[in-house]
């Protein structure tokens, strides 16, 4: 039976979307997709590039408005906000990580990290103890004064970590956190967020085309051309595509 619009979504679902379309230059990038994610729930959005896993992320977190359909925080319909309240809800109570570090050069790794704390009108000092305590359960007190241009690719990423961390969010969205990494800095960095999300039970919507990275998520959502489908679906098109191209 089909839910009326603007019911509000369980109450155990932080997150919850249904019937998500949007496009991209027309072409479609979200067709029809519905999820809920729990409360403390580590959930990876799975799929190769190009099947929408950046589209879903963006509108689950108020970047993206979607053309259609409804998205809802904690029983507030997001879908709904205007731009300033998309915003404040992104900073209040929301992180992302992106597929690069995007800190900012001028600052060293203790002020990138007490950024999101100061913009919301946390004092200098209690910014500056909270940021140097995450930094030191991440195992990066070391770098507090150095800026980014002098860190190591895993250093900057494992900073942006501590920094979306610190801020408390309720939801982190990691869009591919760990793309430009090597495979040993991919893990050790994934274990650290997922580690310290459980810690403090922090909800995270995991974007990643890597099977080892979805591994550590409580549970996998799979994309395929926009659409939500069964891992096996994914599998089977991308064996085929697989096969086509060794011919």
């Amino acid at each position: 039976m089909a839910v009326p619009p603007d019911i509000a979504p369980p109450d155990n679902d932080v997150l919850w979307a249904r019937s998500l379309h949007h496009t991209h230059s027309g072409s479609p990038a979200l067709t029809d997709v519905s999820l809920g994610v729990r409360e403390s729930e580590i959930l990876a959005v799975t799929g190769p590039r190009g099947s929408g896993k950046t589209t879903l992320l963006g509108c689950l977190s108020g970047r993206i408005v979607p053309e259609q359909g409804e998205v809802w925080f904690n029983s507030v319909p997001v879908h709904t906000m205007g731009a300033l309240s998309r915003e404040r809800l992104r900073r209040d109570r929301f992180a992302w990580i992106s597929p690069e570090p995007d800190l900012v050069p001028e600052l060293t790794v203790w002020e990138n990290t007490a950024l999101p704390l100061l913009l919301r009108g946390e004092g200098h000092r209690a910014a500056k103890a909270t940021a140097l305590e995450w930094l030191e359960r991440l195992d990066i007190g070391a770098l507090a004064r150095k800026r980014p241009a002098a860190l190591l690719q895993s250093e900057r990423q494992r900073v942006a970590i501590t920094r979306a961390l610190a801020s408390a969010p309720t939801v982190l969205f990691a869009d591919e956190p760990t793309a430009p990494l090597h495979r040993a800095d991919s893990v050790h960095v994934l274990r650290t967020l997922t580690a310290a999300a459980r810690s403090h039970r922090t909800t995270v919507v995991l974007a990643t085309n890597d099977a080892r990275t979805a591994a550590l998520a409580d549970r996998t959502v799979t994309l395929l051309d926009g659409r939500r489908v069964s891992s096996a679906q994914a599998e089977d098109v991308e064996g085929r595509a697989a096969c086509s191209l060794s011919v």
